[in-house]
């Protein structure tokens, strides 16, 4: 199945789809650093690097998926209201892509805050248009009065091109990534196909993870620690209070996956080894809200960002309570990029593409879900007309 990624970044979503079986066509990418990378790791003939207004898509037909994570700046209140015409905001070019290109599906990721209530009428705006790409907004409109035109649509009379399009806030740890990460999903699917989505069911839980550190040992069994309290304060009041809290019911799924399970094969940075990515990076500081990701959970939310992100979600917590950067390595590794995978740049433009990047292990299980569904109505359609063949001979 053939797939056009917009706002390609790195390429986590590009190799979390490829992985899972869809064709990539094209690439289009703003970021000199992040283009880099991609011509690294996929077909440079595929890879446009430019302003996506100045891109065409006409050269395209029976593209199966539209991907990408289109920003979408925030837009002041108390302005012009234009955030759906402002030059900063890409949905307008993701919609025009599904307008042109009439994909079976599309799917975009894109940060939490997109479903703050202060921006609940836009959002529900960007869920309109991407429901009914046919449905323009001309001239001068404020994105305002176009959203109320939407709003009185009867979508079982409308005859023109819709998406039946679903959105969720997600948690990447829920899915395996050892991150804790909560992203907005959304999903659209043509609806001529007749096809029901449902995000797949997380397969991790957090209380599992408890569950197994505190209550079987499983967790240090497998880490070979002996002494858990050395790495948990007060292990064992907190060992009485998951009891209490589980009985003798184990949580159903699996761990949440911890930075101490990712990095367990990872050498210390400081050492001789091979890696060249792995490069130890001095300077890393502790302060209050500044504290880096615990080795015992999933690794805080990796962000675009170098020195200075808020919470020092960029460094690791040492059990004997310092901290230190994240490598490069070790950041891919914990956003679910093959070890192979090249990310080009310095420390701090290399973190920052990781930092923007979708989980690929997140992106091969939400697009093995929709490939999957897409794969059997293609199944069914050539079935269908076989039969209808058959029937008039």
């Amino acid at each position: 199945m053939r797939s056009i990624e917009l706002f390609s970044g790195t390429g986590g979503l590009a190799k979390g789809l490829e992985t899972a079986g869809f064709e990539h066509e094209a690439f289009v990418e703003y970021n000199k650093h992040a283009c880099s990378s991609l011509r690294e790791n996929f077909n440079p003939e595929l890879i446009f690097e430019g302003d996506i207004s100045n891109y065409s898509f006409s050269k395209f037909k029976e593209i199966d998926l539209v991907a990408g994570g289109p920003p979408c700046q925030p837009f002041s209140l108390g302005g012009k209201h234009k955030a759906f015409n402002d030059t900063r905001d890409m949905f307008p070019h993701a919609i025009r892509a599904i307008e042109e290109l009439k994909p079976k599906a599309f799917l975009f990721e894109n940060v939490k805050g997109l479903l703050r209530p202060s921006f609940s009428n836009y959002f529900e705006y960007i869920i309109a248009r991407l429901s009914l790409p046919d449905e323009a907004l001309h001239g001068d409109a404020d994105w305002r009065t176009h959203l109320q035109k939407l709003r009185k649509i009867n979508p079982l009379k409308y005859t023109g091109m819709k998406y039946n399009v679903s959105y969720k806030l997600i948690n990447a740890a829920d899915y395996g990534v050892p991150q804790l990460r909560e992203r907005v999903i959304i999903v659209g699917i043509r609806s001529d196909l007749d096809i029901d989505w449902s995000f797949p069911k997380p397969t991790h839980s957090g209380d599992r993870l408890i569950w197994e550190q505190m209550i079987t040992g499983d967790y240090w069994k497998k880490h070979k620690i002996n002494d858990p309290n050395k790495y948990i304060s007060d292990f064992m009041r907190k060992k009485e209070l998951a009891l209490k809290r589980f009985g003798l019911i184990p949580p159903e799924g699996l761990p949440w996956q911890t930075v101490r399970s990712a990095l367990m094969n990872v050498p210390d940075p400081k050492s001789r080894h091979f890696i060249d990515d792995h490069l130890y990076k001095a300077g890393a500081k502790s302060y209050p809200g500044h504290t880096g990701s615990d080795y015992e959970s999933p690794a805080k939310t990796i962000k675009a960002g170098g020195h200075g992100v808020p919470g020092g979600e960029n460094m690791l917590k040492l059990s004997n309570g310092s901290v230190r950067y994240l490598t490069v390595y070790e950041a891919k590794i914990l956003q679910t990029f093959p070890q192979a995978f090249k990310i080009n740049g310095p420390w701090g433009e290399a973190m920052r593409q990781i930092g923007n990047a979708v989980p690929v292990q997140l992106a091969k299980i939400f697009g093995e879900h929709l490939y999957n569904l897409l794969l059997q109505n293609q199944s069914y359609s050539v079935d269908y007309a076989k039969s209808h063949e058959r029937m008039f001979a």
